[in-house]
């Protein structure tokens, strides 16, 4: 197996300390460096590529945050683990927004590291038990998200007739034509389908009802 290289960063000697020992009982990772700001995190990601970035949420001069966001900027190569004390759900929804693979609580990361390392390296994702509920309630909400999402189905059968032709590439008159009604009642249904669907300008709606065109049939 390929050795897992990482890089910790921790503002706090004893929590690197006992993270290190606590990791390199495992064979396969390899701790790279230890860091204790954001900065010199960066400066050691661009040194040695490590698989594995862990980053303390605060640290000075730049916290895990930044750190994260100049990651992603930069486009290196690393996942991101995020430590922090605080059992807080919006830096949890922060955390994941801004890619990270794992989130892991301080009061268990010395129990929590090496499953969530590993995971990690498995291209998963983990977060520290207690913080099930986070997930749960972001699952939840990513539900209700999409479900409010407009779609097809909030058209009338006359307007998915529209969609359809338009799809087909024909021009308001020739499906006026094709449906007989008339061009003012086809550019209404336009309108309320562009309404409906929250798509701007008809090269919008083309588009999207060709690439939806499979399920006007």
């Amino acid at each position: 197996m390929e050795n897992i290289t990482i890089i910790i960063a921790d503002d706090h000697p004893i929590v690197r300390k006992g993270l290190r020992e606590t990791i390199e009982e495992e064979s396969e990772f390899i701790v790279l460096a230890e860091v204790n700001n954001g900065q010199e995190a960066i400066e050691a990601i661009e040194r040695f590529s490590p698989i594995i970035t862990i980053l303390d949420v605060d640290m000075p001069i730049m916290n895990g945050f930044d750190v994260a966001r100049e990651i992603k900027s930069r486009k290196l190569p690393t996942e991101i683990i995020f430590m922090t004390m605080h059992r807080d759900e919006d830096l949890f929804n922060e955390a994941i927004d801004l890619g990270a693979k794992g989130f892991v609580l301080k009061d268990s990361a010395l129990s929590d590291i090496v499953d969530c390392l590993k995971a990690v390296a498995s291209k998963n994702h983990y977060t520290s038990h207690s913080l099930t509920s986070f997930l749960i309630n972001r699952s939840q909400r990513a539900i209700g998200l999409a479900e409010k999402q407009p779609s097809i189905n909030d058209l009338t059968p006359a307007e998915r007739k529209v969609l359809k032709l338009i799809a087909e590439n024909l021009t308001s008159k020739e499906i006026g034509e094709q449906l007989f009604i008339s061009l003012r009642t086809v550019e209404k249904h336009r309108e309320n389908i562009c309404q409906k669907l929250n798509l701007q300008g008809s090269h919008s709606l083309f588009k999207f009802a060709v690439q939806n065109k499979s399920q006007l049939l």
